[in-house]
């Protein structure tokens, strides 16, 4: 009985302050404001109160919650361990193995197929290539 009388209370005071905040023209908080004052009014007219009020003195209640925390606390670690271990797999194999193949060649930058002499394209290809090396050296650097 007490635990309504307070939930009441709480829902009218919430209400309260709800319509104060309305006045001053801020609706959006006003109208969350009230949102949260009737979830305890809520919870009383639906009888979660009396039931937690009921389960809070109860022995076995109390084991139970006792029991559902081991069975968090144990699926909590063995999802902590596995991506640990996941981890460690990612990092280890990936470091030892080079980017390309041992025998893979450079592409190669020479005359075109047949003796043809190149076009301005292939010379505008030079010029870019020219223009990427100081981002190959900032990648040599790295170790890239």
């Amino acid at each position: 009985m007490l635990a309504e009388t307070v939930c009441s209370a709480v829902a009218v005071a919430g209400l309260g302050i709800a319509a104060i905040t309305a006045y001053r023209k801020r609706y959006l908080t006003a109208t969350r404001i009230a949102a949260y004052a009737l979830v305890p009014l809520g919870l009383v007219m639906t009888g979660v109160i009396d039931w937690l009020a009921s389960s809070a003195f109860s022995l076995t209640a109390w084991i139970g919650f006792g029991l559902l925390g081991v069975a968090w606390l144990l699926f909590s670690s063995t999802r902590t361990i596995e991506r640990r271990r996941a981890g460690r797999r990612g990092t280890t194999g990936g470091e030892d193995r080079p980017a390309a193949a041992p025998a893979a060649s450079a592409p190669s930058l020479g005359s075109a197929p047949g003796g043809a002499t190149p076009g301005p394209r292939a010379k505008a290809g030079r010029a870019a290539d020219e223009d990427f090396s100081d981002i190959e050296a900032i990648l040599k650097k790295h170790g890239i």
